[in-house]
């Protein structure tokens, strides 16, 4: 059983918006507004990323070279291992999170205008 739509008949109006060319892609990355949204990418992504990886391989050397340390009850039977590494999957929710809630306030709008501007040839 076939899903797709049928090609569009001959001789009908194409509805879909008519794709900008390698012209229009390349003077738009070139362009301010669209180096102004890899700035504001970069600028969030890469501290967060090497803050993270960061965190992460100090939890790694403090589980090999501090036994002693990771070992520590805090709470019964639960470690600061145990309690570090569940900061590490808090820590990747939280990163999500943030990510999400700065793309939708910094990096979609400018993303959008350059879209609809693309789509609509102006």
């Amino acid at each position: 059983m076939a899903t797709d739509a049928p090609p569009p008949q001959k001789g009908s109006p194409d509805t879909s918006p008519a794709l900008p060319s390698t012209e229009e892609f390349i003077a738009v990355q070139e362009g301010a507004e669209f180096g102004e949204l890899r700035r504001a990418h970069r600028s969030f992504a890469f501290p967060l990323t090497i803050g993270f990886i960061a965190w992460y391989l100090v939890y790694v050397l403090l589980s090999n070279y501090a036994g002693d340390f990771m070992g520590t009850k805090v709470v019964g039977n639960i470690n600061v291992a145990f309690v570090l590494g569940l900061a590490q999957f808090l820590t990747t929710f939280l990163i999500a999170w943030w990510y999400s809630r700065y793309s939708a306030a910094k990096l979609d709008p400018k993303a959008e205008a350059i879209k609809s501007r693309m789509e609509g040839g102006a």
